[in-house]
């Protein structure tokens, strides 16, 4: 019989203290490990070769400086070394063509930071409707996702007095008019969910106290959350609408008019909407979906009359139906057209989607097809759009677009940071256990030879859809390539590499074929004779980290350095932990016999036991991770310390779930990870 989440075992853990984040005696131990750990790796010679190297590549004005077009700007975040904490800034659109913009400075964080005494980190805007000059802008304590939102005035450049704004909070608020906002936020008792999301959307007009703001909408204590949203059209129209999360990754949308109640839109359970072109209503299924009579596949793009949003059956239209080794990554409406960026076996290419009033028709447009293509921004407005190729030798470039044309031309591209002309690329595959071929990615010397004696990072995520895409290597290709590594990019199930079915394949108590293609990818390298346990690493955060968890439960026997960043690795208690129970339709619930079951048989956590084979790890978190609980990467290292095994701890206070606020801090992290993968690895 499966135990309950407040069963003996549980409640007698003696590192639940650990869980306090600001408790004095988690604080005690979390300084201690960490004087340990940067003593030892801060006095190898490498380190302050590599801290510098970093920091250089990250604070390079020379960088590409992506941004937000909207309205015949480009706005754009920008960090530096004279600006830590970074500048929001824009520049006219045929200035941002331009190898020189001429930048306006619109908010200085870090003299913002310094003015009012409080440790700001920025978290985005969301701007007026049609173009208007204000802004809910939201800042953060230390990098947190709860965040405090402000009004901000472009042209005057400030905050409004007495405009919107709302305390620290996980809140979502978007624009319904000028003067008006949909918000949800921590609205006091019985307004958060079991995740610690709003689950309540209120209507907030200019001037009215938050207190009196008009409920539009309820989900349930239960859900994941309930926010607001909005879609502006290429004929200006636009949808504004509540989204219901009733799982990860299940949601009710429901339509915001004028006056009334929100009506629900005919959709599925597993869908995203991604925009509205030519009056047509787009939008993406992670399901099969049947309506009136037909049935469309899972992973397809779909369109519907935006007039018939609230229908039982609307006329639906298929943009595109992606292959069994397909995804759609990114989907983006502009003033002629609409782009999308797919990917075949994980190679990107970019497509033009136009409305002829009763059908969609596809091209390709020309850009380079053997690494990742991203939409960088686009507005619905503009027939200019701006995306990006690259790969992992090839750094970004930018391209401009011409939509209604498909003509483009590469406007800005970032330097080389390596000696990219040494090494190769190769895509390989590994067969799984139950022989699911799992495709990955090695960097490697041109002139390596095959000994197995390479120093090799694999990297690994597996889970929630994300895909692991060509990106050019930067500082992994100057801290590691460059001094004899290997890198490797395992695109193993679990991710969203080839649509929903890779996605789904791994879910809840069938995760264990996300560990298994890891494992297979891992035996592979040693086969083909890339690397050998003695030079073998590993490397993942968030979700990642639990996979790095995994892999030191199930088969430490294959690597001797691992870099276990912001984990997962209570899988008994991950759903009592901050927006923990928001993932419980990922890895399943405790609560449930069967799936607490095979979470007691996979949690990294309860199933650490002394092992000789089990190698030294580096384990990296962050105080302010208001996502992920530092508590899991603490408990798991103390439990580490109680058996007397080696490991490394390193706990940034600031950063939230990047574990990184600032370029400085992001670069000694880097540095410190290297530094150990290279003690470990190449020593």
């Amino acid at each position: 019989m499966s135990r309950t989440a407040d069963a003996p075992a549980v409640a007698a853990d003696p590192f639940l203290w650990l869980e306090e984040v600001e408790g004095q005696r988690a604080l005690a131990w979390v300084r201690q490990e960490n004087e340990r750990s940067l003593r030892r790796l801060t006095s190898d010679p490498r380190y302050p070769i590599a801290y510098q190297q970093a920091l250089g590549i990250l604070e390079d004005r020379s960088r590409i400086p992506y941004g937000a077009l909207r309205g015949g700007f480009v706005y754009n975040f920008w960090q530096d070394d004279r600006h830590v904490r970074g500048l929001w800034r824009r520049t006219s659109l045929a200035s941002y063509q331009t190898l020189n913009p001429s930048w306006e400075t619109l908010l200085d964080v870090d003299a913002l930071g310094k003015a009012e005494g409080r440790n700001w980190v920025y978290q985005g805007v969301e701007c007026q409707p049609d173009h208007g000059p204000r802004c809910l802008l939201s800042l953060s304590d230390g990098g947190q996702d709860a965040r405090f939102v402000r009004e901000f005035d472009i042209p005057t450049r400030s905050f409004v007095t007495d405009g919107f704004a709302l305390p620290e909070a996980k809140s979502e608020v978007t624009w319904k008019d000028a003067d008006t906002v949909l918000v949800a936020t921590d609205f006091g008792d019985h307004s958060l969910t079991e995740s610690g999301y709003p689950y309540v959307v209120k209507e907030w007009r200019r001037g009215q106290p938050l207190a009196q703001a008009r409920e539009l909408y309820r989900g349930e204590p239960r859900d994941v959350s309930t926010r607001p949203g909005r879609i502006d059209g290429d004929r200006g129209e636009h949808l504004t609408f509540i989204v219901r999360s009733t799982t990860f990754f299940s949601a009710e949308y429901r339509l915001v008019g004028p006056d009334g109640p929100p009506e629900r839109i005919t959709l599925p359970a597993k869908a995203e909407l991604q925009g509205i072109s030519q009056g047509e209503f787009l939008f993406l299924i992670r399901q099969d979906w049947e309506l009136a009579g037909r049935t469309f596949k899972s992973g397809s793009l779909l369109s519907m009359p935006l007039t018939q949003a609230t229908s039982a059956q609307p006329l639906i239209r298929t943009l595109l139906i992606p292959g069994a080794r397909d995804s759609i990554e990114q989907v983006a409406v502009t003033g002629s057209g609409v782009l999308v960026a797919q990917y075949s076996n994980v190679k990107g290419r970019l497509l033009r989607l136009q409305f002829d009033g009763s059908s969609w028709t596809a091209t390709d447009i020309a850009l380079p097809t053997s690494g990742s293509v991203g939409i960088a921004t686009a507005d619905e407005d503009d027939d200019t759009a701006f995306v990006t190729y690259e790969d992992f030798l090839q750094p970004a470039t930018l391209y401009r677009v011409a939509v209604a044309s498909g003509q483009t031309a590469p406007i800005k591209s970032l330097a080389q940071k390596f000696d990219a002309a040494r090494f190769a690329v190769e895509q390989l595959e590994a067969a799984s256990k139950d022989g699911t071929r799992v495709p990955y990615f090695v960097v490697r010397a041109r002139d390596g030879v095959a000994r197995g004696a390479a120093p090799t990072l694999l990297y690994g995520y597996g889970g929630f859809s994300v895909s692991l895409l060509p990106s050019y290597l930067g500082i992994t290709g100057k801290l590691w390539l460059e001094h004899g590594g290997v890198y490797v990019l395992a695109n193993i199930r679990g991710g969203g590499e080839f649509g929903p079915a890779w996605h789904e394949a791994g879910l809840k108590t069938r995760r264990q074929v996300v560990y298994d293609d890891f494992i297979a990818v891992a035996e592979d390298l040693i086969a083909r004779g890339i690397s050998s346990t003695r030079h073998l690493g590993i490397e993942g955060g968030s979700n990642g980290g639990l996979l790095m968890g995994v892999m030191l439960t199930q088969r430490p026997e294959l690597f001797r350095a691992a870099v276990v960043q912001v984990p997962l690795l209570d899988m008994l208690r991950f759903d009592k932990l901050l927006a923990g129970a928001s993932w419980v339709d990922e890895y399943g619930s405790p609560q449930v016999p069967q799936e607490r079951a095979w979470l007691e048989k996979m949690s990294p956590y309860q199933n650490l036991q002394l092992r000789s084979d089990y190698p030294e790890v580096f384990i990296l978190t962050s105080t302010k991770d208001d996502r992920v609980h530092p508590g899991h990467a603490r408990k798991y290292a103390a439990k580490l310390e109680a058996l007397r095994m080696p490991f490394l701890y390193y706990e940034n206070i600031d950063g939230g779930h990047s574990a990184a606020a600032d370029l400085r801090e992001r670069a000694r992290r880097l540095a410190l990870e290297f530094v150990y993968l290279s003690a470990r690895l190449m020593d």
